[in-house]
């Protein structure tokens, strides 16, 4: 199953700049956000998140309702959560 989890930007990488932490349900992990570089992403933004790629920019509102719909489907958010877990885009 291949679904977006979003994730709160925490901090970016000093060397790499397509490279960011952040953070999942309590959970910090380097993605990469090189795909959204004309969007000036910014610490406390909210990305969608698919296999370690951000792939758009979302705001609170519309992360809540999708962190929600996705703890609704259980295993389904289990198994993408561990495969983001898993991935290294660096």
């Amino acid at each position: 199953m291949c679904l977006g989890i979003p994730g709160r930007v925490a901090e970016f990488d000093d060397i790499n700049p397509h490279l960011a932490m952040v953070e999942v349900t309590g959970v910090r992990r380097r993605i990469n956000v090189g795909l959204l570089e004309d969007e000036r992403l910014a610490v406390g933004d909210w990305v969608l998140i698919h296999v370690g790629f951000a792939m758009s920019r979302i705001d609170e509102e519309e992360a809540d309702r999708a962190l929600e719909g996705l703890r609704l489907m259980g295993s389904g958010f289990d198994e993408e959560l561990a495969q983001l877990l898993e991935t290294d885009p660096g």
